[in-house]
């Protein structure tokens, strides 16, 4: 697991999500907000979902370790991945967090050296990686 950095809130990057509230919920969520509980609509569903999340934690930890899953942030580089091409190896991607592949990695040395994807979280790679990878992600 050597190059994966366990994930701290807040993060560097994140992912965008919508979601349709119903409009008392939403009233709700403005009360606590303007009685000063959270600083935002977006703080208190963060704090909610991270309330969820370790309510679960049991689970998603036994999950992540029977999937043999790595948790965190991962880059995979050019010059790694060119390390591996020369090895003639292959990686399997299993992540629970972000995998970034740097923008210098060509679509050739992806499809060279990435055998599968397998992202819960995010993906964050050239458009031209991603497609060469479409096959191999899931």
């Amino acid at each position: 697991m050597e190059n994966v950095t366990p994930l701290r809130a807040p993060q560097p990057d994140s992912e965008k999500l919508t979601i349709n509230l119903g409009y008392v919920d939403l009233g709700r969520i403005e009360l606590l907000v303007q009685e000063g509980f959270y600083a935002n609509r977006s703080d208190f569903i963060r704090t909610a979902i991270r309330k969820q999340l370790d309510q679960h934690g049991d689970v998603v930890s036994g999950t992540i370790e029977r999937q043999t899953l790595a948790l965190g942030l991962r880059d995979y580089t050019r010059d790694e991945l060119e390390t591996l091409r020369a090895a003639g190896e292959m990686v399997h991607v299993r992540m629970v967090g972000l995998v970034r592949i740097a923008s210098d990695v060509s679509p050739e040395l992806a499809r060279a050296t990435i055998a599968s994807v397998n992202v819960l979280g995010g993906l964050q790679a050239s458009a031209e990686v991603k497609k060469i990878l479409a096959d191999r992600i899931r």
